[in-house]
């Protein structure tokens, strides 16, 4: 297996969820000299400086460069992925069987949750000596939803439909158990927010090792891709972002979400610290870039039909560039043509994606995001399969063209004016 590989499948191993997907970017960026600043303090910060701020599961990382060159170079993925979230008082008793009350978080592709080892996972808040404190955690056991016997649900083959209420339940004990006395005994739980998430480890497959496997690829793998083109990335001018969301699944319009003011927060803090003012600020953005990674799908190759006739994305294509006429996609035709001019100066292979004419198309953060900043933007991924399913594939070779396309978005410069883009 490939040495990125193996510290790709390292880092989905361990992000169970977006907390711990946000604690895991924050190891490498401490590891790497990333200072860490606090949202209620004055930053002092400098150039050839490395810096970080969280807020709740969401991250944001920055490099700074030649202060003569003030722009921001911002990558942005989004550290949740589809789950069913446990609620309060989740215990349901039937006879002798406790099963866990969940419901959705996201848009899962919900009976490939079936039958598969989960894990209950996410943050708790403890009440120590008055002190409310977060916490990222994880039970030390396994819970499952079983599937219906055929021979009990005739039907299934031909027309079942979840209902998550109903079927989606993880079978979690026998007799009696109270899932937090249970799990995180000895912890004075006041509140949580729990999943049950897939626990199955990733692995490669095919004749020749070309794909990879894994849960919560969407949207994992941009995140990672993200940190390690900051952190690869060999520039001295401008400032480089890497923001790292949550919420995306339910929306982005929340505190921690893209749709809030977090990014927009952490430029301006940014700015001010480097002793540039309102108007310095503006004209920063107008000459900066913005790129929303998110992963995109695949031809499906026991169903051809459902992409676009004439755009056909496919595993082993390169970077997948978005587009979409009702903007749920934020590339332009000027944008389209920035990425293309600085993944073809660093030989990254790529290829575009439309859907389907007749088909509803989802969204990124990138919509969310651009409302609040004044900033040049395109929407780029990873071609995969089986998105939203607990399980997900990809095809090796791309998440490479991905790692390098972002190391040189990173390390490219550039200018924009009057609707006239420079890259060096």
């Amino acid at each position: 297996m490939m040495e990125f590989t193996k510290q790709l499948s390292a880092f989905l191993e361990k992000s169970l969820t977006a907390y711990h997907a946000k604690d895991n970017v924050k190891a490498q960026l401490l590891e790497n000299g990333f200072t860490p600043l606090l949202p209620t303090q004055d930053w002092e910060i400098c150039e050839s400086g490395k810096y970080f701020v969280e807020r709740g599961a969401s991250l944001i990382a920055f490099t700074v460069g030649q202060l003569d060159h003030f722009t921001y170079k911002i990558a942005a993925a989004h550290v949740d992925s589809p789950a069913l979230k446990i609620k309060t008082n989740p215990e349901k008793k039937t006879e002798n069987m406790i099963s866990l009350n969940v419901e959705r978080y996201g848009g899962g592709l919900w009976y490939t949750f079936f039958d598969r080892p989960l894990k209950i996972a996410g943050q708790i808040v403890t009440n120590t000596d008055g002190k409310l404190q977060a916490k990222t955690t994880q039970a030390p056991f396994l819970v499952t939803i079983p599937s219906q016997a055929l021979h009990i649900n005739r039907e299934a083959n031909d027309h079942f439909a979840v209902n998550l209420q109903t079927d989606a339940l993880p079978l979690y004990a026998l007799n009696d158990g109270n899932l937090i006395e249970t799990a995180f005994a000895g912890e004075n739980v006041v509140a949580y927010d729990l999943f049950a998430v897939n626990a199955e480890k990733p692995y490669v497959f095919g004749a020749n090792g070309e794909f990879f496997a894994s849960p919560r690829l969407d949207n994992l793998t941009s995140v990672y891709a993200s940190l390690q083109g900051l952190l690869s990335a060999k520039t001295d001018k401008g400032v480089c972002v890497a923001a790292f969301f949550h919420n995306e699944e339910i929306g982005s319009q929340t505190l921690q979400g893209a749709g809030g003011d977090f990014l927009e927060k952490t430029l301006r803090k940014i700015a001010f610290a480097l002793r540039f003012d309102d108007n310095e600020y503006d004209k920063a953005l107008a000459s900066s870039f913005f790129l929303s990674v998110d992963n995109a799908h695949a031809l499906h190759p026991n169903h051809p039909e459902k992409s676009d006739p004439t755009n056909k994305t496919k595993l082993g294509g390169g970077v997948v560039i978005k587009s979409h006429a009702g903007g749920a996609y934020v590339t332009d035709s000027l944008t389209l043509a920035t990425v293309k001019t600085v993944f073809e100066n660093a030989g990254v292979p790529y290829q575009y994606f439309f859907n389907r004419s007749d088909a509803k198309s989802g969204s990124t953060l990138g919509v969310s995001a651009l409302t609040r900043l004044g900033v040049y933007g395109a929407d780029i991924g990873l071609a995969q399969l089986a998105m939203h399913s607990a399980c997900e594939c990809f095809a090796i070779d791309d998440f490479q063209a991905l790692l390098d396309g972002l190391t040189a978005f990173y390390s490219s410069d550039y200018f924009a004016e009057n609707g006239v883009v420079t890259i060096e």
